[in-house]
């Protein structure tokens, strides 16, 4: 199997990424999504008892996971080492353009996951509830971050440029398709 998977972050955007592990990344990403959850929270409540299921985001370029429990106010994100087996009730593996490309609705999940750009295991059904509800509220970088108006336009062109840019350069697969 090759060891570069399209999508896959260059060699060297691994190594810099590596202290990510060391930083209080789990804190920061709770205190973000509870902040979401407050600010949109039809998308929690969507969710109803899967918002208390615990998904490990592994991707697969990075030496770190993400543990989230989406449960609204209550949400809890834990960033773990990505040798430290931590049980969850769903388990999502691919490079994190693609896995972030799966937050932005810019790639399918079932196209990604026939593909095998990605791997799902655990409970799907949890997964799915997940996708429904942030596909439903038609999201977009600004929301996660809470800006308005200009400030809000600029983060959606920013955040959505620099992530299209990085995917065309690292080969990742556009609109879902995979090779």
């Amino acid at each position: 199997m090759a060891e570069h998977f399209r999508g896959e972050l260059p060699k060297l955007l691994r190594l810099l990424a590596s202290p990510a592990g060391f930083l209080p990344l789990g804190p920061a990403l709770t205190l973000a999504v509870r902040r979401f959850a407050r600010r949109k929270p039809a998308i929690f409540d969507r969710l109803g008892d899967y918002g208390k299921c615990s998904f490990l985001i592994a991707p697969s370029d990075l030496d770190v996971s993400f543990l989230m429990v989406p449960d609204g106010v209550r949400a809890e994100v834990k960033c773990l080492r990505r040798r430290a087996s931590q049980p969850a009730d769903v388990t999502v593996r691919g490079p994190l353009l693609v896995l972030l490309g799966l937050l932005d609705g810019t790639f399918d999940g079932d196209a990604l996951f026939f593909n095998r750009a990605i791997s799902v295991s655990g409970r799907t059904d949890a997964l799915v509830a997940l996708r429904n509800a942030i596909e439903d509220a038609e999201l977009t970088p600004a929301d996660f971050v809470g800006a308005t108006g200009g400030l809000g336009r600029l983060v959606d062109r920013s955040v959505i440029g620099g992530l299209g840019l990085a995917r065309r350069f690292t080969g990742s697969p556009i609109s879902g398709e995979s090779s």
